[in-house]
């Protein structure tokens, strides 16, 4: 067989699979506690049976297209992700002072933000493409805070993983409670994340013996994983920069993190 045939072979071969590959989207309507929320829902159809599930929580910026797009990241490695809606009805903010005021109320009242995050998560459970027993959460900035906090409070989670998200949200983890493992993946140039907030987190993880992973990016500030934060640090003159090495390598991070909680 000539190197021609070969290649037109391969290309035919990888064609395919493109096509045959399909993400389902969905976009779904859910309450809790008197208030509507708009999510989504995405999964791989060609993966056959029930996989595990991971909830993806947005940004202070609200449920955008950006939770959307790591929504359909996590679809295309094999789970079943949602992205949720922690402020409802779709809310989103264009300004940091309304992002600010959003997230504040929310981390502010951790009883309603479970109830919300539950909401989800139960949502999440009645796909017949998710595994009931193996749902994980991850969470960017406002989100990676309140996956934390989520953990602490005991939710039934296999794993969380923050990025670039609050350290101190909520009560101490207390020992016995946490059921889930923890990654944190910081920017080590983020000035919203201090040093002996760092260090107050790993104290606070080792007294409560929490299975936890702390990693550190150099170079690396606040919102390093999207893409948009230049654009929103030089428009609101805030310390926000995307930085692609720490964005990709932190997600490779949180690939394997996944596999290995999900065994």
């Amino acid at each position: 067989m000539n190197s021609y045939k070969v290649i037109t072979i391969l290309l035919f071969m990888l064609g395919s699979s493109v096509v045959n590959a399909k993400l389902v989207e969905k976009d779904v309507n859910y309450s809790a506690n008197g208030t509507n929320f708009k999510g989504y829902i995405t999964y791989d159809d060609k993966t056959k049976g029930s996989r595990p599930g991971v909830i993806v929580v947005h940004e202070w910026w609200g449920h955008n297209d950006y939770v959307r797009k790591r929504a359909r990241m996590l679809a295309e490695l094999g789970y079943t992700a949602i992205a949720l809606d922690m402020y409802g009805d779709g809310k989103q903010a264009d300004h940091p002072k309304d992002a600010g005021k959003f997230a504040s109320a929310i981390a502010g009242n951790l009883p309603e933000a479970e109830k919300r995050f539950m909401a989800a998560y139960q949502l999440l459970q009645e796909q017949e493409q998710t595994d009931k027993t193996k749902i994980a959460a991850i969470g960017y900035c406002f989100g990676g805070g309140i996956v934390l906090a989520m953990a602490r409070r005991g939710v039934d989670l296999k794993g969380v993983a923050s990025f670039h998200g609050s350290l101190g949200v909520g009560a101490p983890a207390e020992k016995g409670k946490v059921k889930a493992q923890l990654l944190v993946l910081n920017g080590k140039d983020d000035p919203f994340v201090k040093p002996e907030q760092i260090k107050a987190f790993k104290k606070e993880m080792k007294q409560a013996g929490v299975k936890y992973k702390f990693v550190n990016y150099r170079g690396a500030k606040h919102a390093f994983t999207n893409p948009d934060a230049d654009k929103f640090g030089e428009k609101f003159s805030i310390p926000l920069a995307y930085n692609k090495k720490a964005d990709e390598k932190s997600w490779k991070k949180m690939r394997k993190f996944l596999n290995k909680v999900f065994k």
